[in-house]
């Protein structure tokens, strides 16, 4: 399961240390839909609704199953 996140400030940079994450815009009713994001290969991926960036932790391995 991808983590979450409670990232609610427009543009936030969130360190992660998985490659899946998943945003809701935080702010519970007032967040966005929850969607699930994969990293892209340089370790950053951003929200496409609240614009949140996620980016992978350094030295964090990222394996999955």
């Amino acid at each position: 399961m991808a983590p979450e996140t409670d990232a609610n400030a427009q543009g936030e940079t969130v360190i992660v240390d998985q490659p899946s994450v998943a945003c809701d815009g935080g702010d519970g009713p007032l967040g966005h839909p929850r969607v699930y994001l994969t990293m892209e290969k340089d370790g950053h991926i951003d929200c496409p609704y609240c614009g949140c960036r996620f980016e992978m932790a350094e030295g964090a391995g990222g394996g999955g199953h």
